[in-house]
């Protein structure tokens, strides 16, 4: 059973950048309530679509530098890579069919 990995900055390039799969990338912090509300979603969709894609999951709090990196102004904000690209984004709290809409236009 696959389940949202958490990334960091010394882990961000092999998990997401090399990923062999599209990989979602939540950033997210404790005290946020629609990231709280967003992480069920998330652990469901990394199970229904294991091997197909990855979850990671970004504390914006212990992890500044890689938010700053990627411009996150509001959380949560959720990017999609494959091949090693950013190939789309939303902010907020979504519905898990739309998030799964977004997955698999890029699977």
């Amino acid at each position: 059973m696959s389940a949202p990995i958490d990334v960091t900055q010394g882990t961000f390039k092999s998990e997401v950048i090399e990923s062999s799969t599209p990989v979602l990338v939540d950033f997210w912090a404790e005290w946020c309530g629609p990231c709280k509300k967003l992480s069920p979603l998330l652990d469901e969709i990394a199970q229904e679509l294991e091997g197909q894609v990855k979850v990671a999951k970004v504390n914006v709090d212990n992890e500044r530098t890689l938010g700053a990196m990627f411009q996150v102004m509001s959380i949560p904000t959720v990017l999609l890579f494959k091949d090693g690209k950013k190939v789309d984004e939303f902010v907020g709290l979504r519905p898990k069919n739309e998030i799964l809409q977004r997955v698999q236009a890029h699977a």
